[in-house]
């Protein structure tokens, strides 16, 4: 090829490349404005104006995030669970089935009883229940043994789970401690304590006058000992133990005689506490209002959680007495007061404690079988010169009218009949018991056991 020829060549080549750079560039002249930097200002404003315009609804420009700023981009009508809520206090289910029943109990985060609502739970196979008297407790008897769901329905105000809980409800009874029992224990401060705490002497009504109120040392191998509560206020335990009492009964609870709330006596844990740093063994005791063998097991394993952690060397005592004729559980004949408490007493000696009954004369003669209870232990109130109660017993509390060195108060003063080994740590019932009395021989022990 000649050089013209080339030369023609070459030339036709570079005129088609300009032409084809001017058409994409026709094509693109925006952008090529903008790049150059020849953008029209007013085309700008006018982008600018539309992309914050266009708000009511879509996309917003290239922004592919922009509906998450958009508040009406949602259907305002969507209704959330509560459990999605971000407001109300967050509450629970706890469980609890001793035979036949199921006592359902709603707590908040710190496991308190969640009152003033009335709660409602939904049991598969069986309905539905309301707390109606908004004590945060719904109790259901007379349920089939076998495997039942429960689910809480959704109430203003609370977060409610979002889930079915299922229990294995018992055809028999189980002397066994409660594991939930924590959420049913309540303080004074939770209750009308004038109203619930209603106990009456039956040994001081049935007093003879003939009674000793001093301390009573030298009664053969018999050991001295009081029982207190918190009607006996501040005790200065030491001076109790340097005026020679040799043991202590105390207080842990009692059942409410009006409403049947389960009830941690004030003085309890101080009580306690400060007998055992004076070096004096201690036994417990509760008064009982129990209306039938479930509410006994739950009182027995009150006692059991509040005394686990304690060296207890004398037994874990039931207290039956009247509440002045008005209580829960006063109207309780014989048979069914006596059924009941040996529900309360194999609860506690299942779980490894001695355990008796304590009352006053007339009392164990007419309100309960003592038949039924004889491989219990006995302690009798009766203030007299020497009790005319017939049958056997192991300690006898013999005053309510005594004086002791560290107690402002009139203190109960006892005699105990039982041998027991108290170097040895018995907080599981492993204390050596021997000796009873009867009522024909007096306070002289007779070496039974």
């Amino acid at each position: 090829m000649g050089s013209k020829s080339i030369k023609r060549t070459m030339l036709a080549m570079i005129a088609m490349f300009i032409v084809l750079v001017a058409v994409i560039a026709f094509t693109n002249l925006d952008m090529v404005k903008q790049k150059l930097g020849f953008s029209a200002p007013e085309q700008a404003q006018e982008t600018a104006v539309i992309a914050e315009a266009d708000t009511d609804g879509g996309q917003i420009g290239n922004d592919l995030s922009a509906f998450l700023r958009d508040e009406t981009f949602f259907d305002p009508e969507v209704k959330f669970k509560s459990i999605e809520t971000y407001s109300g206090k967050n509450v629970f289910l706890v469980m609890s089935s001793v035979a036949k029943d199921l006592r359902i109990m709603v707590v908040d985060s710190v496991g308190k009883l969640v009152t003033g609502a009335a709660f409602k739970v939904k049991i598969q196979g069986a309905g539905e229940y309301e707390d109606t008297d908004e004590d945060g407790i719904i109790y259901i008897d007379g349920l089939r043994a076998g495997e039942y769901s429960v689910s809480l329905e959704e109430i203003e105000g609370y977060i409610v789970p979002n889930t079915i809980t299922t229990i294995q409800v018992r055809q028999e009874i189980e002397y066994r401690v409660l594991d939930e029992i924590e959420y049913l224990m309540l303080t004074e401060d939770d209750v009308d304590a004038d109203k619930e705490d209603k106990a009456v002497n039956g040994a001081q009504e049935a007093a003879d006058g003939s009674e000793h109120t001093e301390l009573q040392f030298g009664k053969g191998s018999a050991k001295l000992g009081i029982d207190v509560s918190k009607w006996n206020e501040e005790i200065d335990w030491q001076a109790v133990k340097e005026a020679g009492v040799e043991f202590a009964i105390i207080r842990c609870g009692y059942r409410g005689a009006s409403s049947g709330a389960l009830v941690i006596d004030p003085l309890y844990e101080q009580n306690i506490k400060g007998a055992i740093e004076a070096e004096i063994p201690v036994g417990v005791y509760f008064f009982t209002q129990a209306l039938n063998e479930v509410e006994a097991v739950e009182e027995a394993s009150m006692v059991i959680r509040l005394i686990e952690e304690y060296d207890v060397d004398y037994p874990v005592f039931l207290d039956s007495e009247s509440a002045g004729g008005k209580g829960r559980a006063d109207g309780l004949d014989a048979e069914e007061r006596t059924k009941i408490h040996k529900a309360f007493l194999e609860t506690v000696s299942e779980a490894g404690y001695e355990t008796g009954i304590y009352a006053s004369r007339n009392w164990l003669n007419d309100e309960v079988d003592m038949t039924e209870l004889s491989e219990y232990r006995t302690w009798l109130a009766e203030y007299a010169d020497v009790p005319t109660y017939d049958e056997y017993y192991h300690m006898w509390q013999y005053t309510s009218k005594g004086t002791v060195d560290g107690i402002d108060t009139r203190v109960d003063l006892n005699l105990c009949y039982m041998n027991i080994d108290t170097s040895i740590n018995h907080a599981k019932g492993a204390a050596g018991y021997s000796g009873v009395v009867s009522g024909d021989s007096g306070n002289v022990p007779t070496g039974d056991d």
